[in-house]
């Protein structure tokens, strides 16, 4: 199991952010899928055509998003946690996703890096 730490900066408020992160049909928009999503602890959620599914574990409204990923049997939880930052350009997105399975590792680094987070910020360059 390896564990990973980034920072991402986009040009919205977090507020902004948040809602993009949380709203099914706004993930939409950016992914260019339909997402099942909720703000509710304990809900399940469903991202990029089913490819990412897990449970939404809690939520700081505006803040911080914490969620559970799926991976399969594995021994422990790969859990995610995305904090928003108050930025002068507009939000520093902190993220920490720990226990990521050996044979994933690559994958889910390229995944947050240009899908996830490279998605989210081109959705907004071309605003």
């Amino acid at each position: 199991m390896r564990d990973y730490k980034q920072y991402y900066i986009l040009n919205e408020p977090p507020e902004i952010v948040y809602l993009a992160l949380t709203r099914p049909d706004t993930i939409a928009l950016w992914t260019g899928y339909e997402a099942t999503m909720s703000t509710e602890e304990g809900s399940e959620f469903s991202l990029w055509d089913g490819n990412i599914v897990g449970k939404n574990l809690s939520f700081e409204k505006n803040k911080k998003i914490v969620q559970q990923w799926y991976f399969g049997d594995q021994p422990e939880d790969s859990i995610v946690t995305i904090i928003l930052h108050p930025h002068k350009k507009g939000t520093s997105i902190e993220l920490r996703h720990i226990n990521i399975p050996e044979e994933a590792y690559e994958d889910m680094v390229n995944g947050w890096d240009n899908a996830y987070f490279g998605s989210l910020q081109e959705f907004y360059e071309e605003e």
